[in-house]
């Protein structure tokens, strides 16, 4: 009866609530970014920087840890790698919530307009993370929490629309084809 359809109605509004993605957006400036050649996974002493050095930066930026590598610091002493340039302003998005693959490749042909005038950036990343305690990570497997509940992947993608596809899980979980 009524209450039924009141209990209905309450449900379906909240979870349209819960459904829609927070968005937050800020803006890095001065930002040390490691140098990167899209054809050198490895990197090159004073060319350029490898794909293990770029994954660890990110980490860093996206957690907001300082890159000076102050010995003060309790927190972290972590520098940006070597060769690295000084980026006058770079834009950070963060979308957290349940979004779907047609999504995310929406995003990252937006993401691409940044290649464009008058941005012509020299790259750009997307990282999506599954949540850390998700029952399923890659495949049909079950996905281990352990210690962290690694369960991400990200794209580097370069103006010549080459990409590096960087991928992380935990110890015990399967790791995609």
């Amino acid at each position: 009866g009524a209450e039924g359809s009141t209990l209905m109605s309450y449900f379906s509004k909240n979870q349209i609530q819960a459904l829609k993605p927070k968005i937050t957006f800020s803006t890095l400036r001065d930002l040390q970014c490691p140098v990167l050649q899209s054809n050198d996974l490895q990197g090159k002493p004073e060319e350029s920087c490898s794909t293990e050095e770029l994954f660890e930066w990110l980490g860093a930026v996206l957690n907001q840890v300082s890159l000076d590598n102050k010995s003060s610091s309790f927190l972290s002493t972590y520098c940006c790698p070597e060769p690295n340039t000084v980026v006058e302003k770079a834009f950070l998005c963060t979308i957290t919530g349940f979004i779907i693959p047609e999504k995310i490749i929406q995003l990252l042909e937006q993401l691409c307009c940044y290649f464009g005038e008058p941005k012509l950036a020299h790259w750009l990343t997307l990282t999506v993370h599954g949540f850390a305690d998700s029952p399923v990570s890659w495949r049909e497997s079950e996905h281990g929490f352990h210690k962290g509940g690694e369960n991400l992947y990200n794209f580097v993608i370069f103006r010549n629309l080459d990409y590096w596809l960087h991928m992380a899980v935990g110890t015990h979980d399967d790791c995609p084809p």
